[in-house]
């Protein structure tokens, strides 16, 4: 990834948002530091741009840090998830589950994440994140756990074992 200058605005934001300590931040977070909409929506894009922000949703993003060498660095695949669903209506499942919970030795190449809200897949900061449909019955039967200060949903353990046996 190409790294360029920042603008007075670009830099105003980074250097409030390291400040602050925000990888994750919406748009509400940052709204207060342009005149108007349209300069938010721009210096977003800019920074998009220039590799020092990535999208996680419409309205959430990452922070690439300054002492990101070559703009490339990585945070945990549990947090993305959390972050990119606001923390609501999801949980880890599938293979990735099943290695949190040590049941598997095999690192996952993807992360499942089964929601109400969407489907499909993307890449994000170096990982797969594949989302599955699934019902407010079974999110509802989902357990939080933390990671590194951040909380998240999985499926418990016995659930992962059953998902598993299925699998064999």
């Amino acid at each position: 990834m190409d790294m360029h200058g920042l603008s007075k605005n670009e830099m105003r934001l980074v250097s409030e948002l390291e400040y602050m300590k925000k990888s994750y931040f919406s748009v509400n977070d940052i709204k207060h530091l342009f005149r108007n909409k349209r300069q938010v929506i721009n210096t977003l894009y800019t920074l998009r741009k220039k590799g020092r922000i990535v999208s996680l949703s419409k309205n959430k993003h990452f922070l690439v840090p300054i002492k990101a060498r070559k703009g490339v660095w990585n945070d945990h695949s549990l947090i993305i998830a959390d972050e990119m669903l606001n923390g609501n209506d999801y949980f880890i499942g599938g293979w990735y589950a099943a290695y949190y919970w040590k049941l598997t030795d095999q690192i996952p190449a993807q992360v499942d994440i089964y929601t109400t809200k969407r489907q499909g897949k993307i890449n994000l900061l170096n990982k797969r994140f594949v989302f599955h449909r699934t019902s407010k019955q079974k999110i509802d039967k989902s357990i939080n756990q933390t990671i590194e200060g951040h909380n998240f949903k999985i499926i418990s353990k016995e659930d992962a074992k059953k998902w598993i046996r299925l699998r064999r």
